[in-house]
């Protein structure tokens, strides 16, 4: 009888150990399966507008999905925490630990890291696009691929650039492409004693005769530097941005022509040495 007793015993006790953990328990496990779920719809919810935000705001669509996904890891560690939180479970040291293995990584990647975050602020504000012809971190070239990490230039002579977002983001650059016009300057040296009115009348009408070169601004052409060897005139022409080379170089084959024909000296560093016999 006494074996009976404390079997009937032990198996109270299990019992009432069973209705103090549902009851204990039991609201705290409902409340966060009912939060899991309400919480897992609003993080879709939430990314729809995301998604209909990012395209409103015109990012590029290599930075979309990277985006989404971001959003949706934050959201839903928040909502694991909370869930943690909920059913009673200490977050103080797991928060610790995370936050000194974070720090940890960001320390060991901090220079990919600023890349990474360089790539984001380009895509977001479009400093350049894909196609234009830009100078930065000593390299010109034409963009030909914007990656998260990294930006790829393609050279005037077919070598491949491949530059860090980081430093792209945060130097100085030069963007050729965002204007429709540029400004072609050219110096153009004639002799001492050479006819400078012809030498003007010459170049204007090089470039009036060239179709490529705009009327308005109209050309300049001024007596820039009277130099060591040499009369120094400035020339600036307006053209299309796709242009500037090619008026660039048939201007200076021009003017070269035509000066020689008309006997306009174009100088070249000289020295003279004269030898007195005592």
């Amino acid at each position: 009888m006494k074996g009976l007793d404390e079997i009937s015993s032990l198996g109270t006790e299990a019992l009432s150990l069973a209705e103090r953990i549902v009851l204990e328990y039991g609201p705290k496990f409902l409340g966060a399966m009912l939060a899991l779920v309400i919480g897992l719809w609003l993080i879709k919810w939430a990314l729809k507008l995301v998604h209909t935000g990012l395209g409103k705001a015109r990012v590029d669509d290599s930075l979309k999905p990277f985006l989404k996904s971001l959003v949706g890891a934050l959201l839903k560690v928040m909502l694991a925490i909370s869930i943690m939180t909920m059913l009673g479970i200490n977050m103080t040291s797991f928060i610790a630990i995370l936050g000194a293995a974070g720090l940890a990584v960001g320390m060991a990647l901090s220079g990919t890291l600023q890349n990474f975050a360089g790539g984001v602020m380009i895509l977001l504000f479009k400093p350049f696009k894909v196609g234009d012809f830009i100078e930065a971190q000593g390299y010109t070239g034409v963009v030909k691929e914007i990656q998260i990490f990294v930006t790829i230039l393609t050279t005037g002579d077919n070598k491949t650039i491949i530059i860090p977002n980081g430093g792209l983001a945060n130097g100085s650059m030069i963007n050729y492409s965002t204007q429709a016009n540029r400004r072609v300057d050219w110096v153009f040296g004639i002799g001492y004693g050479d006819d400078l009115p012809k030498a003007k009348e010459i170049i204007r009408n090089i470039l009036a005769a060239d179709a490529r070169v705009l009327k308005d601004p109209e050309v300049f052409i001024g007596l820039g530097e009277l130099a060591d060897s040499s009369v120094n005139l400035t020339v600036r022409a307006w053209v299309n941005a796709a242009d500037y080379w090619g008026v660039f170089f048939a201007t200076n084959e021009q003017v070269y022509n035509e000066f020689n024909a008309a006997g306009i000296n174009i100088p070249y560093p000289q020295m003279d040495v004269h030898v007195h016999n005592n």
